[in-house]
């Protein structure tokens, strides 16, 4: 249960940032795909699921809170090439991990939030690598390549991301290798 309503409200707009994250990145999946980066494509399908799991994670935290609430979130908006769309996840990732994550954890640790702050914490380190290998993809996509890559992992507890094979343990929030999603 969420105690302080600053807090709340940051778990709100947290949820609604990372629903749209969601679906924009299914659609700059399929975008990759017929553009012939199909290795991207996953990569965005992947990196999709990690953000439906942090937004998952916000949205239970706040159970105990019933109503209906305005959800004021940015959002990157545009639907073109791949490498413009990838700067769009770059720029979003960063925006989470420079900007709108440290804060809102801050805000919940002041506030002794304690769910509120393990879920934007799990939240932050996984956007910490989402704008590493989107980074990444870009590079190869601006040289004419598909990002390399065998599989995308995806931690369901926290959405820790890893190429080509699960860790035994999550570094994050210690979910065993077995529970990891494969995207390929």
């Amino acid at each position: 249960m969420v105690n302080n309503a600053m807090t709340a409200d940051f778990l709100r707009s947290a949820y609604g940032g990372e629903s749209m994250a969601h679906m924009r990145y299914l659609i700059w999946g399929e975008i990759a795909r017929k553009e012939g980066f199909n290795n991207i494509g996953i990569l965005f399908e992947a990196i999709a699921h990690a953000e439906y799991v942090h937004a998952n994670n916000h949205f239970n935290v706040l159970k105990a809170q019933k109503g209906d609430y305005t959800v004021p979130a940015g959002g990157v908006f545009g639907n073109t090439t791949t490498i413009e769309n990838l700067q769009g996840a770059i720029d979003g990732e960063l925006h989470e991990v420079e900007q709108m994550y440290p804060v809102y954890l801050n805000t919940a640790e002041f506030q002794n939030e304690k769910d509120a702050k393990r879920s934007f914490h799990y939240a932050l380190e996984a956007e910490k690598i989402h704008a590493k290998m989107f980074k990444e993809a870009q590079e190869a996509a601006k040289a004419g390549k598909d990002y390399d890559l065998e599989a995308v992992y995806i931690c369901p507890v926290c959405g820790y991301t890893v190429l080509d094979e699960a860790p035994e343990v999550c570094p994050i929030c210690g979910a065993k290798k077995e529970v990891f999603k494969e995207f390929k």
